[in-house]
């Protein structure tokens, strides 16, 4: 019995988090459009900038593609996509939305 309730309690936390992660997902698209992010990026189709599916798989298992990506959205850059260059969004992005945003673009 203690067996069944353990799994029973594990699939509930496992469906709460899976919930939460669709919460933050959420957010975090929200704070992409408000940022004006969704201008030259979407999900899964080039736009001007990449797709963030591709920028998710180019930096799958890079332990520093976060700390990268957010000094690349708050300096701007170009060379890695293609000659086109993304401009910088700081200051006028707050450092916390960047993360939530860079967090949910590696997270696809």
């Amino acid at each position: 019995m203690k067996g069944v309730l353990l799994t029973i309690v594990s699939a509930s936390s496992f469906m709460m988090a899976g919930q939460a992660l669709a919460v933050d997902a959420k957010v975090a698209e929200a704070l992409a459009q408000k940022n004006g992010c969704l201008a030259c990026h979407s999900v899964a189709v080039k736009v001007i900038g990449p797709s963030y599916q591709d920028v998710a798989t180019k930096y799958r298992g890079d332990k520093t593609a976060e700390a990268k990506l957010i000094a690349k959205v708050k300096e701007g850059g170009s060379g890695v996509w293609g000659p086109l260059r993304m401009p910088p969004n700081s200051p006028h992005v707050k450092d916390e939305d960047i993360k939530i945003v860079v967090q949910w673009v590696l997270s696809l």
